[in-house]
C-alpha cells in the first residue's frame, strides 16, 4: 500500500494575505495540485484567519474531488464551518488560539470525554475524524475510545532528530504506529514530513495511509516549481523510491 499525499495549502494562503488581492489564488492553486498528482487537499483555519479564512475553507469544497481534510482545533465556529463544508476527513488538533503552528498532540486521556462529544457530532455530520497525537503509545486507546478512525503521527520530532539518527528518531513512531494499527486504527502523518526524511519515515511505516504536508512542500516548490515538487513528493511515498 503506498500513502497518500495531501498537500496543505496554508503556505498560498499566508503568501496571497501579505499583500492582499487574490494572488496567488488559492483556489487554482487546489485544482493544479490534484490535477498534478495529490490525492488531497489539507488547509487548517487559525481564528486569526492569518492564513486560510473561513470563506476560503468553504469555497475549497465545490473544487476539492479527492480529499478535502479540515484540520483545527474543534471550538464551536470550527464545527459550524465543518457543519457548512463537509469535509470527507477532521483532523482534530489541540492548539490554543494564538499558537504558531501545531506542536503538541493531544491527551486522549485527560481529554477523553471532551473528544468523546466532538468525535460524535462530527461522524453524526459524515466526517471521517483523526486526532492528532504525539508518538506515545498510551495515548492511542483513548483515540479509539473517543470513537476516532485515525491517528495522525505529529512528526515534528521525528524530522529534528532525522539526521542526527534516523533510526533513534523512528523508533518511538514505529511502536506508537503498531499500536494504532492493532486497535484498528488508520495511521496518518505529518509536520515537518520533507524531501530528505519523507521517504524513510514511509517505508519504516507501512501501515501509513496518509501523509499531509504544507510548508515544506511550499520551499521547495520555490526553487523546484510547484508541479515537480508534488510529484517529487509523491515519488518518495513509493516503496520502490531509490531502488
Amino acid at each position: 500500500m503506498t500513502a497518500k499525499l495531501s498537500v496543505n495549502i496554508n503556505k498560498f494562503a499566508t503568501l496571497r494575505n501579505a499583500r492582499g488581492g487574490n494572488n496567488p489564488d488559492i483556489l487554482k492553486a487546489a485544482v493544479d495540485i490534484q490535477h498534478w498528482g495529490a490525492e488531497g487537499i489539507t488547509v487548517h483555519p487559525r481564528p486569526d484567519e492569518r492564513h486560510i479564512r473561513y470563506a476560503d475553507a468553504r469555497d475549497l469544497r465545490a473544487l476539492v474531488h479527492t480529499e478535502y481534510n479540515i484540520e483545527g482545533y474543534p471550538d464551536e465556529k470550527f464545527l459550524q464551518l465543518i457543519e457548512e463544508s463537509k469535509p470527507d476527513q477532521v483532523t482534530l488538533v489541540p492548539d490554543p488560539p494564538g499558537v504558531l503552528t501545531s506542536n503538541a498532540g493531544w491527551n486522549t486521556i485527560d481529554n477523553q470525554l471532551f473528544l468523546r462529544d466532538v468525535v460524535a457530532r462530527l461522524k453524526a455530520m459524515g466526517c471521517r475524524v483523526s486526532i492528532f497525537l504525539d508518538p506515545n503509545p498510551a495515548m492511542v486507546q483513548g483515540a479509539k475510545d473517543c470513537g476516532a478512525d485515525r491517528v495522525e503521527l505529529y512528526t515534528e520530532s521525528y524530522a529534528t532528530q532525522f539526521h542526527h539518527n534516523k533510526e533513534a528518531a523512528i523508533a518511538p513512531f514505529i511502536e506508537t504506529a503498531n499500536e494504532i494499527h492493532a486497535a484498528g486504527l488508520g495511521i496518518n502523518a505529518g509536520h515537518d514530513l520533507d524531501l530528505h526524511n519523507l521517504h524513510f519515515f514511509a517505508s519504516a511505516i507501512p501501515q501509513l495511509l496518509e501523509v499531509s504536508i504544507g510548508h515544506a512542500l511550499v520551499c521547495d516548490a520555490i526553487y523546484l516549481g510547484l508541479q515537480n515538487t508534488v510529484q517529487m513528493y509523491k515519488a518518495r511515498l513509493q516503496p520502490t523510491f531509490g531502488k
